[in-house]
């Protein structure tokens, strides 16, 4: 079975290569697991978001290392972008969801939520500041890594939705180009984390949108970053977050991988960057999983660990095994936490990228 699964998707690589310019790695455009039509009744989608994108920041009231939240303003976020996250979580599962099933009419589902926040021109208002900049490329992220996966499946789910395909893959562009004005000229000094989830969400959008334009503009990001990583592996811009450096250098790294991955796909190795760099932040980062104190050390903080908690915060891990070999211990760390998926890179990586439930 796994022989013949690298056969398929290889196939599908092919295929794919010859009908676009720009494609996802081959696990994002492989069939559905089984060929399902039983009714499904769809959920009521969360409603456009078309306000300003004004929002309270967790870190509100904290220092310089912006690495204390702040309980009342994080409340306040919470509340403020929910239909935001609702409208993620509800989009990536019904994609998922066809992606185990083949059932259309979970497309159906995905297809007419989004092309209704498409139509509202949601999430296009004012970004008025740093917070809404951010919720702006997440909400991206999330739609343009799973869209991709209904665009490239090889049972051409979108086939029936011709019009609605293009309402949101237009409006997908826009907020790519609101993304690359967001994040655009920042300082180096200011260059961490968000810019690099920026990239990936162009990154992403790019495949979905054919936009070579929007790689570029991810690949440059991306190639900052890696400059910004010194010798022994670390981020300057994350080590700042004191307590949290190594919880912010894991998620610094989680759009850095599926970047490289996708740029892979397309004919572009990006690892040699910098000797090596994007290896070197990893190797650092995969052996504080264990032992935090060299970031201790670098940060003067004692770590705070609790982003272990929550194996999303892992799913980078399986694009890392597509791109590094992975030793006996990492493999078994990774097989102990499957399902790994987070929404915001595309669903279930674990799925997506090596086959695994």
């Amino acid at each position: 079975m796994v022989f013949l699964r690298a056969v398929l998707i290889f196939c599908l690589s092919a295929a794919a290569s010859a009908a676009s310019s720009l494609q996802p790695p081959a696990g994002f455009m492989q069939p559905p697991e089984h060929l399902r039509h039983e009714t499904v009744t769809c959920p009521a989608a969360p409603p456009p978001f078309t306000g300003a994108l004004d929002f309270r920041s967790k870190y509100d009231g904290s220092d310089n290392a912006r690495a204390t939240l702040n309980p009342q303003t994080e409340a306040a976020f919470r509340q403020q972008t929910q239909t935001i996250s609702d409208m993620e979580r509800f989009v990536s599962h019904q994609i998922t969801a066809y992606a185990r099933s083949g059932n259309p009419h979970y497309v159906a589902c995905a297809v007419n939520a989004l092309d209704a926040w498409a139509s509202a021109g949601a999430l296009t208002g004012d970004a008025r500041n740093h917070t809404g900049k951010s919720v702006r490329k997440w909400a991206l992220a999330t739609f343009s890594s799973t869209w991709l996966q209904l665009q490239f499946s090889p049972q051409h789910p979108l086939a029936p939705y011709p019009a609605q395909q293009q309402n949101i893959t237009r409006w997908l562009g826009k907020l790519g180009d609101l993304t690359v004005t967001d994040w655009r000229d920042l300082p180096l000094k200011k260059v961490n984390n968000h810019s690099y989830w920026a990239a990936w969400a162009l990154m992403s959008t790019a495949v979905a949108t054919q936009r070579e334009d929007l790689f570029a503009a991810s690949l440059a990001i991306y190639r900052t970053a890696m400059q910004q990583i010194d010798e022994h592996g670390f981020l300057p811009n994350e080590l700042r977050r004191r307590q949290r450096a190594l919880s912010y250098h894991n998620y610094a790294i989680q759009p850095l991988v599926m970047i490289a991955l996708f740029a892979r796909a397309n004919g572009i190795d990006l690892r040699t960057e910098n000797h090596d760099a994007l290896q070197r932040l990893g190797k650092r980062i995969i052996d504080a999983l264990d032992n935090p104190s060299a970031f201790a050390q670098r940060s003067g903080e004692t770590q705070d660990v609790a982003f272990l908690q929550y194996p999303t915060n892992l799913a980078w891990l399986e694009a890392w095994c597509q791109l590094y070999t992975c030793d006996a211990p990492l493999l078994a760390r990774i097989d102990t936490l499957r399902p790994l998926q987070n929404t915001r890179l595309g669903g279930s990586l674990s799925y997506l990228l090596a086959g695994k439930e």
